[in-house]
């Protein structure tokens, strides 16, 4: 029947469920549809690129992603997938139904950058190079979401479980992965079997999900006349001294735990004690105790600041702190023993791919820390400066990507 993988292919992967991952992935890599998707991967590289370009130069910042958004779901009506919706979060959704509702596998990239709504978006080409604020994370990402759909869709190939490809929200900074939260708690939720996040470029699998707390930490106090008023508590020193704390703390090497105070802000006049002050802390773990340690540690900060600037002016209570979480990625990780892991590595193989392994803070966080086994890929390519409007993209054989995506679809599909 077109449109489907032999009816004996569909029968063989089924049954090699139990089987070790580089036979079931050999076998499928020599189906003629799969080989042909391959092919329309490579070949469609051009068009890949095109997309990634078109997706870049809509803004998408944190919480204003829709218009990007649009232009995915009209990519994927394009590509032939059904189903396609919005739902009421946001992320944006269409399926490849299968001969079955399940296995249902994820794949999944993020509609939002980390630039506010200003920010010049124009991207621009110098051969191989193209440059431009998010260009690698994540309009890499998207292309290769729309291509994967587009190659399978155009080879014909049809898996035993449903693959539903979602372009989602909130991902980045402040967005606190609400796209996924939403996700596995209301539109989609109890039937993910297996999810990928494709995120930023190279190739890699990364099955450890680096945990976050973000903090907005808010120093409060009457305020005052520079001169009239010297000698109130200012919460402008206060957060001085909490900075100076948190910079001096001593974190693990193993696992990597870091810390970074992002935004700072307040006040009305340099002639004019603040009446508040306040700054963005962001802080990370793979361990879990670890990333409970330094949040734990970071309180003190806190704390001991507003106490030392009311201190230093014999003024005790005038300063005041209120700490507010605006973040929460769980600390979390998928076994490299698991099913979908070996898997991941043997398309790598089977694709004479170098596969890196590392840790990342990404979308698969929240799957991973709700048992669901989930991983992040990335696109192809290679990607500098990210998060920076200096960001480039190599697009140098970046076609291994959207392969590595497609034949990794398929072999979980199953």
């Amino acid at each position: 029947m077109r449109g489907w993988l032999a009816f004996g292919a569909i029968v063989a992967v089924a049954s090699l469920v139990g089987a070790q991952p580089a036979a079931d992935v050999r076998t499928l890599a020599r189906d003629a549809r799969v080989r042909t998707a391959l092919e329309t991967a490579k070949s469609g590289e051009p068009r890949t690129i095109d997309d990634q370009i078109r997706f870049c130069e809509v803004p998408a910042p944190p919480f204003k992603e829709a218009a990007r958004g649009e232009l995915l779901r009209r990519a994927f009506e394009e590509v032939g997938l059904q189903n396609v919706r919005v739902d009421r979060t946001g992320n944006v959704l269409g399926d490849r139904p299968g001969a079955a509702a399940r296995p249902r596998v994820v794949l999944a990239a993020h509609l939002d950058t980390v630039f506010p709504e200003e920010t010049p978006v124009k991207v621009t080409r110098q051969g191989a190079l193209l440059k431009g604020p998010g260009i690698g994370d994540n309009c890499r990402g998207l292309a290769v979401l729309v291509a994967t759909a587009r190659a399978l869709g155009q080879a014909g190939v049809r898996t035993p479980g449903t693959v539903t490809f979602v372009a989602n929200v909130g991902e980045e900074g402040l967005g606190d992965l609400r796209g996924v939260k939403a996700l596995f708690a209301e539109t989609l939720k109890g039937q993910v079997d297996r999810f990928v996040s494709i995120d930023n470029a190279g190739i890699l699998i990364s099955t450890i999900g680096v945990g976050s707390h973000r903090y907005r930490v808010t120093f409060s106090g009457p305020g005052g006349h520079s001169f009239a008023q010297f000698g109130m508590p200012n919460p402008a020193n206060a957060l001085g001294r909490a900075v100076a704390r948190i910079a001096d703390i001593q974190v693990p090497g193993q696992p990597f735990t870091t810390f970074n105070v992002g935004r700072i802000g307040g006040g009305t006049s340099v002639n004019a004690i603040p009446a508040e002050a306040w700054m963005e802390v962001d802080i990370r773990s793979s361990g879990a105790a670890e990333l409970a340690a330094l949040d734990a540690k970071i309180q003190q900060a806190v704390e001991s600041a507003a106490r030392d600037e009311n201190s230093r002016w014999r003024r005790p209570g005038v300063i005041t702190v209120t700490r507010a979480l605006v973040g929460d990625r769980p600390a979390s990780a998928t076994a490299d023993s698991a099913s979908i892991v070996q898997t991941a590595r043997a398309v790598a193989r089977e694709l004479g791919l170098q596969a890196g392994s590392g840790e990342s803070s990404s979308d698969s966080n929240l799957p991973m820390s709700l048992g669901v086994p989930a991983i992040t890929i990335g696109a192809g390519g290679w990607s500098t400066d990210a998060h920076s409007v200096t960001e480039q993209f190599d697009t140098t054989d970046a076609w291994k990507g959207t392969q590595n995506a497609v034949l990794l679809v398929v072999a979980l599909a199953r």
